[in-house]
């Protein structure tokens, strides 16, 4: 289960095989034409039900997966996992939600304040739905648990970062997880052995950098809110700007805060929309250009900056709904990067299928890896299970 704001992503699989069985998106919950989807096999469920609370999708979920055949009985169900946007120092690893785990999470959303409220109401409804099935947490943040201290303690007061936790967390961390052991398989090359950059692109976006298997620096920080241009998010902003905003705008801490979230990046820039997608139409306006401009600006800094850091970089792995979809936009990334021998193969590029589209000539291996978070979680959730 990955459940957002206004919308919950899930996915069915058989554990042994990791075979997904069905498939399910609900969109707009709480809002007019609520968008209720299911895909199974070959065919398609679609319903659109007014104002769908997320108590009434955890509901349906449930009766479509008996009602279309998928499942006999719920009592099939072996566990459902839960992706967790941040779980601090406190949760390592993937773990089995109990009472005390459950306390535990609600103490940590002022890390994820946009996320992890969401994510525990959901597994409290799920909780209620099917009380006889246990159900775990899989965290974002816990691909970033070992960062070196150099890149995850921030130069304020040290006893400060001590005391309150305060450090880089990162997020997306379940994708990029994913990414670089995907992309290591398809190189045929141990993880342990690249210099690595994987760049998860969507309305959510960050970089990550990996060395000797395991992460070396990322571009979110304490919150998800820093780091590149983001749909809503402002990414990297002067601390500075914020009380000058409350000053000028007679804004709280909490609204301005609301502000660099959910009104600015793409958005806030273009003032059209957090989706690239919808400017194909006012692909002339000056904003636009400065929206698509800034966002490939911000990628390219972070991966200059991760290319010094790590010595050189092995493999740079596009994925996320960006990353995945937006052929143009990848090419305009690596002619930027030029400059470090970096160059896209236009036809593989173009073709768009997972491996390598980096020509010959490039000294980076340049890589298509679509994301896949939730087999990552079934994966972790199995070796608790073992």
């Amino acid at each position: 289960m990955n459940a957002g704001s206004s919308s919950v992503k899930w996915k069915l699989f058989e554990s042994t095989t990791e075979e997904v069985v069905a498939k399910g998106l609900v969109e707009r919950i709480n809002m007019p034409g609520s968008i209720f989807e299911v895909a199974y096999g070959a065919k398609k469920y679609a319903e659109n039900v007014d104002n769908l609370s997320y108590e009434r999708a955890a509901s349906m979920i449930f009766e479509k997966l008996k009602d279309l055949k998928i499942i006999a009985q719920l009592t099939e169900i072996d566990g459902i996992g839960h992706r967790v946007v941040a779980g601090g120092q406190l949760f390592r690893h993937a773990v089995k939600i109990t009472e005390d785990k459950l306390q535990q999470l609600k103490k940590l959303s002022d890390f994820a304040p946009l996320h992890n409220p969401t994510e525990i109401e959901y597994i409290e409804i799920m909780q209620k739905a099917l009380p006889m099935i246990p159900q775990y947490a899989v965290f974002d943040s816990q691909f970033f648990t070992d960062l070196p201290e150099m890149n995850a303690i921030y130069s304020i007061p040290y006893e400060y970062t001590q005391k309150f936790g305060i450090r880089r967390y990162g997020e997306h961390g379940i994708s990029h997880d994913y990414i670089s052991k995907r992309a290591a398989k398809l190189l045929k090359k141990p993880l342990s052995s690249l210099k690595m950059v994987t760049l998860h692109l969507g309305s959510g976006a960050s970089v990550a950098a990996e060395k000797d298997g395991k992460a070396f620096d990322t571009s979110m920080g304490f919150t998800p809110l820093t780091g590149l241009t983001m749909g809503t998010r402002a990414g990297d902003v002067d601390p500075s700007v914020i009380p000058y905003l409350m000053k000028k705008l007679d804004l709280t801490v909490e609204e301005t805060l609301e502000m660099l979230n959910t009104k600015s990046g793409l958005l806030g820039v273009s003032g059209i929309s957090p989706d690239m997608r919808d400017y194909a139409k006012q692909k002339d306006d000056p904003r636009v250009q400065l929206t698509v401009d800034i966002f490939i600006n911000r990628i390219v800094k972070y991966v200059g900056s991760y290319f010094a850091e790590l010595g050189g970089i092995d493999v740079l792995v596009f994925a996320g709904g960006i990353g995945e979809n937006n052929v143009k936009l990848r090419s305009q990334v690596i002619a930027k990067l030029a400059a470090l021998g970096m160059e896209i193969d236009p036809q593989l590029n173009t073709a768009g299928k997972e491996g390598v589209i980096s020509s010959s000539a490039s000294k980076t291996k340049i890589m298509l890896v679509p994301t896949n978070e939730e087999l990552s979680m079934v994966r972790q959730i199995k070796e608790i299970l073992d």
